[in-house]
């Protein structure tokens, strides 16, 4: 079994088809040949060669029987938010710089460290902000921040295959965007 082939992100899914986390092919591959799971998608031509047999490499992988998973929670940090922004300044726009993270209501008045009052921002526009609130500096949000899902986070933290995307509530024919 080659390296790089077999350690190739696969997307598991429950028996319901629910996405349930991303997995090495590894692993999959195991899960397959003890009976646990099934292979929904295959990777493009890939094998996993074996002594006797090849194998097409899994893409995606549901679980026969159904897992009662617990909510997973996204944990709040710098990373997450400026991920769940895609790295865009949710004031201008902008992409380029250095990205901050801003609190959309200052804590000096009370704001909070918590999703729906933490957003990417540059550093133009932060220091625009300052500590003030969205009226007193004149400037907009352009997206309202909330908490993000877990299949929002694969979808914005993977590198997405085609054969994902059914399975992610993501359009291939729209760049990947959910639709």
């Amino acid at each position: 079994m080659t390296g790089t082939v077999i350690n190739r992100s696969v997307l598991m899914l429950n028996q319901n088809y629910e996405p349930l986390t991303i997995c090495t092919a590894r692993r999959a591959f195991l899960l397959m040949f003890q009976g646990k799971a099934e292979m929904i998608e295959t990777a493009d031509g890939l094998k996993i060669h074996t002594v006797s047999r090849s194998y097409p490499l899994p893409s995606v992988v549901r679980l026969w029987k159904f897992r009662k998973v617990p909510y997973k929670r996204i944990m709040l940090t710098r990373k997450n938010v400026l991920t769940r922004d895609d790295n865009r300044c949710q004031y201008c726009g902008t992409m380029r710089g250095p990205m901050t993270v801003d609190h959309v209501v200052p804590k000096t008045m009370g704001g909070m460290d918590h999703w729906e009052n933490l957003v990417c921002s540059c550093g133009r526009c932060n220091n625009r902000k300052g500590d003030r609130t969205l009226e007193q500096s004149g400037l907009k949000l352009r997206r309202k921040p909330t908490r993000p899902t877990y299949i929002t986070f694969i979808q914005r933290n993977n590198e997405i295959s085609a054969e994902w995307k059914p399975y992610l509530f993501m359009d291939s024919s729209n760049g990947g965007q959910t639709t």
